[in-house]
C-alpha cells in the first residue's frame, strides 16, 4: 500500500522549486570567494570553475602574515567586542526606562526615534569623528570602540523598550516590596529575562561593527596599525596591482566570525525579534 502524502506536499514543493534557485544564486558568491581564495591570481579570473585544480593555502598564510591580516584581525575583534558590551548596556537601559516607565512625552520620543531610524548611518560621521578627536582618542583602538558605540543604535534601543513592555508588572512590584532598588530589579530581574533580545542586539552589533568601513577608515587614516579588518581588505587593492586571491583569502578569514556568532545566537535571534514586536 502506497503511502500518503502529506497535506499541503504541493505548497512546499513549489517552495523549494521557488527558493532553491535563489538560494544556490544567494551563495554563489560566497563560494567564488572562498574558490578564488584557494587559486593562484593567474588563475581567478580564468574560468567559471569553482573547484579549483590545484589549492593555494600560502594565500592565506601571506594574507594573515605579510600583509597584516592577523593585527587587522585582532583590532576588528578588540574593537567589535568592546562596542557590543558598551551597546548591551547603555540600550538595555535605555529600552527599559521606555519600556518600563511612563514620562511626559514618552510617546513623542519613541516616535521621534522611531523615525531618526531611517536617517543615513553616514551622516552622523563627520560629529563622531569630531568628538573622538576633541577627546584626544583618534590614535587609540579605544577611540574606535566609542566611535562605533556612539550611534543612536535606535532598532536595538526600541527592541528592548519592546520586550521589556510586554513582561508582567508583577515582578517589579515584587522585587520593590523586597526593597530592591532600580539597579538591582534592572540587573537581576529584568536584564536576564531579556536574553534573547540580548543576543539579537548582539548579533547586529557585532555585524555591524566587524563589517563597518567607512567610520573606520576615517579614524584610522593617519594610523595604519590600528586599522581594522574591513580596512585591511580595502588595502588589497593597489594603484597598479590587486592581488585577488590574496584579497578573497582575507575576505574568506573576515567571513568565519560573523558566520560563528549568528550560528551560535539565530535561536535567540528569532525568539529576540518576535518577543520585541508582540503586544
Amino acid at each position: 500500500m502506497s503511502r500518503k502524502l502529506r497535506p499541503g506536499w504541493r505548497r512546499r514543493l513549489l517552495t523549494y522549486v521557488l527558493l532553491t534557485p535563489l538560494c544556490l544564486a544567494w551563495i554563489y558568491p560566497f563560494v567564488w570567494m572562498i574558490s578564488a581564495s584557494l587559486k593562484p591570481d593567474s588563475r581567478v579570473f580564468s574560468g567559471l570553475g569553482l573547484i579549483p585544480t590545484k589549492i593555494f593555502w600560502e594565500n592565506y598564510a601571506i594574507a594573515w602574515t605579510e600583509s597584516r591580516i592577523g593585527q587587522y584581525f585582532l583590532n576588528s575583534a578588540l574593537v567589535t567586542v568592546g562596542g557590543v558590551i558598551i551597546v548591551v548596556l547603555t540600550t538595555s537601559t535605555m529600552g527599559y526606562i521606555l519600556g518600563r516607565h511612563r514620562f511626559p512625552g514618552k510617546r513623542i520620543l519613541i516616535g521621534v526615534l522611531a523615525a531618526l531610524a531611517i536617517l543615513p548611518h553616514g551622516y552622523t560621521i563627520i560629529p563622531v569623528f569630531d568628538l573622538i578627536t576633541k577627546l584626544n582618542l583618534t590614535g587609540s583602538l579605544f577611540g574606535i570602540i566609542l566611535a562605533e558605540s556612539g550611534h543612536a543604535h535606535i532598532i536595538q534601543l526600541l527592541l528592548y523598550a519592546g520586550y521589556f513592555r510586554q513582561l508582567p508588572d508583577a515582578l517589579e512590584e515584587a522585587a520593590k516590596l523586597d526593597g530592591a532598588g532600580f539597579f538591582r530589579i534592572f540587573g537581576t530581574i529584568y536584564l536576564p529575562l531579556a536574553k534573547p533580545v540580548t543576543a539579537t542586539v548582539i548579533i547586529l552589533q557585532f555585524i555591524a561593527s566587524w563589517n563597518d568601513f567607512l567610520l573606520p577608515l576615517v579614524v584610522t587614516m593617519s594610523q595604519p596599525d590600528l586599522r581594522t579588518l574591513a580596512v585591511g581588505v580595502y588595502s588589497f587593492q593597489g594603484e597598479n596591482l590587486t592581488s585577488y586571491a590574496q584579497m578573497s583569502a582575507a575576505s574568506t578569514i573576515s567571513l568565519v566570525p560573523v558566520i560563528v556568532i549568528f550560528l551560535i545566537l539565530q535561536r535567540y535571534f528569532v525568539e529576540g525579534i518576535a518577543g520585541a514586536v508582540r503586544q
